[in-house]
Parts: C-alpha cells; structure tokens; sequence
C-alpha cells in the first residue's frame, strides 16, 4: 500500500473486470469494465480525484484494466499487480440494448483484498471526502471485506455512496443475497438504485417510485436516486420530497453497458461540486439544486448510452449536454 501525496476526494471499492460481449457474428470482443471500475473512470474523467482501491491483476487483462484507470487520471491505492487472475463477465445485448451477464469470479484479483487493506489505504489518502462501492461488491461472500470497511468510513465522517446495481443471476441463494443487500445499504448516506433492483429486492409498493420511498424509509440514507431507464429518473429525499427529470428529445441508443455507472459518476460529481453538508436531504432542499443534480447525472448516462461500450464523458461534455436543454424537470414518469 502507498502513501497518496495529492487530495483524493472519492475512493471507489468493488470489481474491476473484462467484459466478454457479444456481437451479432456470434463473436466475443473482450473490454475493460465492471461497474466500480466504469465508476472510478467515469469521476476521473469528470475531473474528480479518485482513487480505486482494490488490487489488479499481472495477467494481460489486468494490465490493460490498470492501463485503462491510469489512462483516465484513476489513482490505484495498490500498483503493485497480484498473482491472481482477472474477473471475466459475459456479456449478452439484447434487441434493446439491454445486457445480461454471466461472471466468473472464483479466486480473482479484485476480490483479494480486506477490510483492513481497504481502511488504511482511505486513511493515507489526504482529503478524502466520499466513498463508493455496490455491484458485486455486494455478494455476501464478500461482507467481511466490505462492511467493516463501510463503518470504518463512516465513523470516520465520510460521506458513503452506494449503488445497488443488483446481480441477481449469479447469487446462488436470492434469499440471502437480498438481506445482505438491505443490511449493506444501512451504511449509505446516498443510495442508487434502478426500477430493476427494487424488483430484484422484492420491495413492497405498486410502483418503482412507491418501493423506493419504503427502501429509503427503511435506511438511514439521507437522498436515495431512482432511475428508470429511459424514462429518466427521480432524487428522493429524507424530508419527503420528490424530484424528476428525464430527456425530452429522443436519442440514438447504442448499448446500456456502463449507463448506471455514469449516472452515478455525474451524480457524485455535481453533489461535491457544490458541496453539499453530510445531512442534505434531512430537510427541505433547494428544488433548483436538486433538479441541478439530476441533470448532471442524465446528462452524464445520455453521453454514454450514444456510445458502444462503457466510454464516460468528460465533464465539458456533461456540462454541454445540461446546456443544450432536452432535459426537463417535473412531476413526469414515477412522480
């Protein structure tokens, strides 16, 4: 583990894999990614210092993940390759871009780490602010990396974000994987999450919007982000209050690979751009700044979705994208 001699704001823990996709021939074009990986380029490509804090492999594709990171401005909190190998993900579009995958995650690099490991590279991190994790990082297998980690960052004072991004597919037991889901998301002062993960977590409630406000009311997170594909996506608050915003104009959907993971980068990236205390969202906010924030977020995974493969934008293009205009507020879709 290194020293980090520059501020880092946000330190990013959870998989970092090769995605196996696709195509139409039949064919499999293997491509960095994973979803806290796509997370950590997607803030550094935004302009936010972040540091990944899993290690990498020394295989071929480890060295191209690391490559990928550094590329991006990433900071690794551990440079030195290990012996294990690379997690693989395969990855299967269907007819509206959608992606299902199949992993492959016994004995990989990303996973040999610990708590410890994880605690002691946020405290030689100067300024660190924020932590993110979710994905994979959520199995249950992996809770005695990741929780005592989570706790230590919140008694520590930093901000907590976590992105269900739920893989029912490769949990062997839903049961179990669900609770341990529920119990993670207790560490958050922020959550993410789609339509899809609160089907996925069996929520009650009539609609998306209806099981997000129980999956808030059950958590001591104070905003809670819904997204709902291409029907744009609400900010939940602790007070109470609701807001929506979605694209109006109609774009040109390459894939969904990476979308999430962008949303939350350009989510993450306006919260700490206009610094907000650690208890926003426990009283009434200011609707322009909340609205603000979901912008920045649409605008981050509309970029995204215009691409083959998880390409983040940059933050000039976010900002453009917000300027442009085709993305409205409201009481819309899920409000």
């Amino acid at each position: 583990m290194v020293q980090i001699n520059m501020d880092i704001q946000v330190a990013t823990a959870g998989e970092a894999l090769i995605d196996l996709i696709r195509g139409a021939d039949g064919r499999f074009e293997p491509c960095i990614g994973g979803a806290v990986y796509n997370l950590s380029r997607a803030l550094a490509r935004q302009g936010i210092a972040t540091l990944y804090l899993n290690p990498l492999s020394r295989d071929r594709f480890g060295r191209q993940l690391a490559a990928g990171m550094l590329e991006d401005g990433v900071h690794l909190a551990a440079p030195e390759p290990v012996l294990e190998v690379t997690s693989l993900a395969v990855v299967s579009v269907n007819e509206s871009g959608h992606p299902d995958y199949a992993f492959y995650r016994e004995g990989v690099a990303d996973r040999a780490t610990s708590a410890e490991a994880l605690s002691q590279a946020c405290r030689n991190a100067q300024g660190l602010q924020l932590v993110c994790t979710g994905a994979l990082a959520l199995s249950p297998d992996d809770g005695r990396t990741y929780l005592p980690w989570l706790a230590a960052q919140r008694d520590g004072g930093k901000r907590v974000v976590i992105d269900a991004n739920l893989r029912p597919s490769v949990m062997p037991d839903l049961k179990r994987y669900r609770a341990h889901v529920l119990s993670t998301l207790q560490y958050a002062d922020v959550i993410k999450v789609s339509d899809e993960d609160l089907d996925n977590l069996a929520l009650p409630g009539d609609t998306a919007l209806d099981k997000a406000r129980h999956l808030l009311g059950q958590c001591s997170a104070q905003v809670l982000a819904l997204t709902l594909g291409g029907e744009g996506a609400n900010l939940l608050t602790r007070h109470g209050e609701v807001f929506f915003a979605r694209e109006t104009a109609p774009l040109v959907v390459l894939d969904t690979v990476g979308a999430g993971d962008c949303f939350l980068a350009g989510l993450v990236t306006a919260m700490l751009e206009a610094d907000l205390p650690a208890d926003w969202g426990s009283a009434s906010v200011d609707g322009a700044l909340a609205e603000g924030l979901l912008h920045n977020a649409i605008a981050s995974a509309s970029i995204c979705v215009q691409r083959r493969g998880c390409v983040p934008p940059s933050r000039v293009e976010v900002r453009t994208h917000v300027a442009i205009g085709h993305i409205s507020s409201g009481t819309g879709c899920g409000a």
